[in-house]
């Protein structure tokens, strides 16, 4: 079994928050999925000249970017390729196979919803990121806040039972009572999933440059203590509505965990398709290049631009622990050598007794201190 990741790289504007690869080029939607069509064929023919069969799909996640911004007809497109290479139609009429697309709560309109229940899509995630105007204004967001309850609806609808969101904490001037009252607004939609993540200054990102460039001299990183307690209470209010915290920023209600960002975090393989996406086999990772014109002229000429690196144990060490430990489950000290489990228990012996972290059943966790500080362990615990 395996997971398939496209992403789709076009945005109608940029948030100054977002690191990950993105364009505004919207005129080459067209020759972009011909291309993520084309790519899918190449990696079947370099995997029968090898002698290795596709692998099953277990999970699809269309991911971005806005993936919103392409036509229905552009993921019709993208779906019967799928299914000419891979062959899933077969799980379609069950939902064996989660199929998730992310969304713009501004581009959930009645005829695309319509269009996506035609479609394989049994799973929408979504950016509300805060039900504030002025925030979503500062991030740059397309929507107003009344968009969001909107489009849950749209999209229930449409007969779309899974709906994850997204919300962001830590703003500038932000207090605890304005978290509270994003978190109870998220929670009266009846979202299956949601996930939640600290504003962070990250280089790379509009708003970073922003700050280098002391055009916001108002804006600094949340504080810690604060940032301790809007973590603290996202917790226990989501625990208290039903809610499994499955992973460090996620949660779910039972059955509804986001299967393909899970395979991510137990080592399962995955491909990647598209401009910047990665791909992992269990033992290497590859990724495209993180530019659309380099990417599709390299797909259009059959000479895919792609980087890769053959993982070594220290690597594969290094992978578990950090993707591992975000989880509820966290590291199965049976799954690691007795080398490996000879280098970390040692370095865990301080954590276990300061409460950060616990072991029972032959599994290490963070505990709920522990999440809050998870990079400084996980760092820790790891090879350099």
């Amino acid at each position: 079994m395996a997971g398939l990741y496209i992403h789709i790289p076009f945005c109608a504007s940029r948030c100054i928050y977002c690191g990950f690869y993105s364009t505004t080029l919207m005129e080459l939607r067209d020759r972009y999925v011909d291309a993520l069509c084309q790519e899918m064929t190449l990696r079947q023919e370099a995997l029968m000249q090898q002698g290795l069969p596709l692998p099953t799909l277990d999970t699809i996640y269309i991911g971005g970017g806005t993936p919103s911004q392409l036509s229905p007809q552009h993921l019709k497109k993208l779906f019967d390729h799928i299914n000419k290479v891979f062959g899933f139609n077969k799980v379609f009429s069950n939902n064996a196979t989660e199929v998730t697309i992310e969304m713009n709560p501004d581009d959930v309109t009645e005829e695309y919803a319509h269009a996506l229940s035609h479609l394989p899509v049994n799973r929408v995630s979504m950016g509300a990121q805060t039900f504030d105007d002025n925030r979503l204004r500062f991030l740059n967001r397309r929507h107003n806040a009344q968009q969001v309850p909107q489009a849950v609806k749209t999209l229930r609808e449409a007969g779309i039972s899974n709906i994850s969101i997204d919300l962001m904490y830590g703003f500038p001037g932000e207090t605890l009572d304005n978290w509270q009252d994003d978190i109870t607004k998220a929670l009266d939609l009846g979202v299956e999933h949601l996930s939640a993540y600290c504003l962070m200054i990250e280089e790379g990102t509009v708003l970073y440059e922003k700050m280098r460039n002391g055009e916001n001299k108002e804006m600094r990183e949340c504080d810690e203590e604060l940032e301790r307690q809007m973590y603290y209470t996202l917790t226990e209010r989501l625990k208290a509505a039903g809610f499994e915290h499955y992973e460090i920023s996620n949660f779910a209600l039972p059955g509804h965990r986001s299967r393909h960002n899970s395979s991510y975090w137990t080592d399962v393989p995955y491909i990647g398709l598209g401009a910047a996406a990665h791909s992992y086999d269990g033992r290497s990772r590859c990724w495209n290049v993180a530019d659309i014109r380099q990417y599709i002229n390299g797909i259009e000429n059959g000479s895919p631009v792609i980087e890769q690196e053959w993982l070594d144990d220290d690597s594969r060490y290094n992978d578990r622990v950090m993707l591992s430990l975000r989880t509820c489950e966290g590291i199965d000290l049976s799954l690691l050598s007795p080398q490996d489990t000879s280098y970390l228990l040692p370095l865990a012996k301080k954590y276990l007794e300061q409460g950060l972290l616990t072991r029972s059943d032959n599994h290490l966790r963070l505990t709920r201190q522990g999440l809050f500080v998870s990079d400084m362990v996980i760092s820790d615990l790891m090879r350099v």
